[in-house]
């Protein structure tokens, strides 16, 4: 999945994850968007100092999900494959507040076991 940078709005300057793209945009969205999974809040500095709690709590992710139209997005050479994403968020998840709760939920937990893991390390640290 392509990793993109989102351009315009509260979420400016933010990594995003493309999940799916609908590049001929729907009936209530007559123009090209991706909906797209991002981080909000991105993890700490850690150092080889800290305790196992306070890394812990450094290492937390705070994800979100949007859909975005296509000219506020800016592609980076970067993928990311992340086998659960595709099936946490589809086009329904935004009408209710409680599925985009577990969706996001399920998305943090994705993300937070990428960045234990070491992979990915551009997408986990902010632009500036």
């Amino acid at each position: 999945m392509q990793v993109a940078i989102v351009l315009q709005g509260r979420q400016a300057g933010k990594k995003v994850v493309v999940i799916k793209q609908l590049d001929e945009g729907t009936k209530e969205r007559p123009y090209p968007h991706a909906v797209v999974a991002g981080i909000e809040r991105y993890p700490r500095k850690v150092t080889r100092r800290m305790g196992q709690k306070k890394l812990a709590k450094r290492s937390k992710v705070k994800p979100f999900i949007k859909v975005i139209n296509y000219s506020h997005l800016f592609p980076t050479r970067y993928a990311l494959e992340l086998e659960g994403l595709k099936g946490s968020v589809a086009h329904d998840t935004f009408k209710e507040p409680s599925q985009r709760e577990d969706a996001k939920k399920t998305i943090k937990k994705l993300l937070e076991e990428r960045y234990l893991g070491g992979k990915n390390k551009w997408f986990f640290q902010p632009l500036r």
